[in-house]
């Protein structure tokens, strides 16, 4: 049962879209008794909106003409908290049981709160739900929220086609400062990316927003580059990323079904031509890691044939799996043992029967 609270904000809902409501309906609305309603509008007044009531036979409440509810005030970070906050929930679907017909209730919320913004701070929003890409993959890890101040005005630069002044911190803790064309705002489990041009280089970067310690506008604009996908750059540069070993293998499997074992943020996967028309290709894969030993298992199960083209220490672990592999498929498993215990129970011997003396 909805809060006190969540009522009185709901009756004012009401009373906003217009016109005189009798205190029969609000009650049959709100769910509550007609004493109730008239208690709710005593708390309105009481934070100076102002009801009015409307006598006679068609009597009720009404909001005072020309009254407006004042712009919603909340900070940059509050406000863009909320609406990120609908956003993922329509996309991960925890919204969808609020479903109704024309849209979602997040949907309806959103345009709510946007209305009674600040002129500046919608549009500064705007940029980030218009320029925001987000990565079908779900993700697991726990999110790194960018500085949203960062956030708005690369937000705003994507937008815009302006030039950003980045001070950055990269992985391994060096700092630089530098100048990048971004073109594509980019969310990946949990993570917050820019992808750009960095013209010192003419060469595309891709910067984690919660690396940046601060950014700023720079005068002039520039012109992205033509039909790029944001979302894809920022996933082929995760592939690429250097790491220890370079992994190259080639396996008989489509592009499509490999990725469901490697992702795009983990390998770039380009099928070959296949020598038949019907035949399974043969794929090219290609990823960085700093670890070998996860991927003995990955490639078992892709359940197809493969090649190791390098590093050579990666068959080494490959050999080693599958023979560890072989032993338990040979290996025979004893016999159950009873509910709650750990070893077989002795067996009790008779007692031997001593000889009797007229024996």
């Amino acid at each position: 049962m909805p809060r006190p609270t969540a009522r009185v904000l709901a009756l004012l809902e009401l009373l906003q879209s217009g016109g005189v409501r009798t205190v029969a309906e609000l009650a049959d609305r709100l769910g509550v008794d007609e004493r109730t309603v008239r208690r709710y509008v005593d708390h309105l007044l009481d934070l100076d909106v102002p009801v009015e009531s409307v006598r006679g036979r068609y009597g009720g409440y009404r909001l005072r003409a020309g009254y407006r509810l004042p712009p919603l005030m909340l900070t940059d970070d509050e406000a863009l908290a909320v609406l990120l906050g609908l956003v993922a929930g329509r996309e991960t679907g925890l919204t969808a049981a609020t479903e109704a017909a024309g849209g979602t209730a997040g949907e309806t919320a959103a345009a709510k709160i946007r209305r009674v913004l600040p002129e500046r701070l919608r549009q500064r929003l705007d940029a980030v739900l218009d320029t925001l890409t987000r990565t079908a993959a779900p993700g697991h890890r726990a999110a790194l929220v960018p500085d949203a101040q960062v956030l708005l005005t690369v937000a705003d630069a994507v937008r815009g086609h302006r030039p950003l002044a980045v001070r950055y911190t990269a992985a391994d803790g060096r700092r630089s400062e530098r100048t990048l064309h971004p073109y594509g705002l980019v969310a990946h489990e949990g993570r917050w990316y820019v992808t750009g041009v960095d013209p010192a280089v003419g060469e595309d970067r891709t910067l984690r927003l919660d690396r940046i310690a601060g950014t700023r506008a720079l005068p002039g604009a520039f012109e992205p580059p033509a039909a790029v996908d944001p979302a894809e750059r920022v996933l082929h540069g995760l592939a690429t990323a250097p790491y220890r070993y370079r992994v190259v293998l080639r396996v008989r499997e489509t592009a499509e079904r490999i990725h469901l074992r490697l992702p795009a943020s983990v390998a770039v996967v380009q099928e070959l031509a296949a020598a038949e028309p019907e035949a399974v290709p043969w794929s090219r894969v290609e990823l960085r890691a700093d670890r070998l030993d996860w991927l003995p298992p990955v490639l078992a199960s892709l359940d197809a044939p493969f090649a190791i083209e390098q590093p050579p220490e990666l068959r080494t672990l490959v050999a080693a799996f599958a023979e560890r592999l072989a032993e338990s498929a040979a290996r025979v498993p004893d016999r159950p043992l009873p509910g709650g215990l750990r070893t077989w129970p002795r067996r009790r011997r008779p007692p031997r029967r001593r000889p009797s003396a007229s024996g």
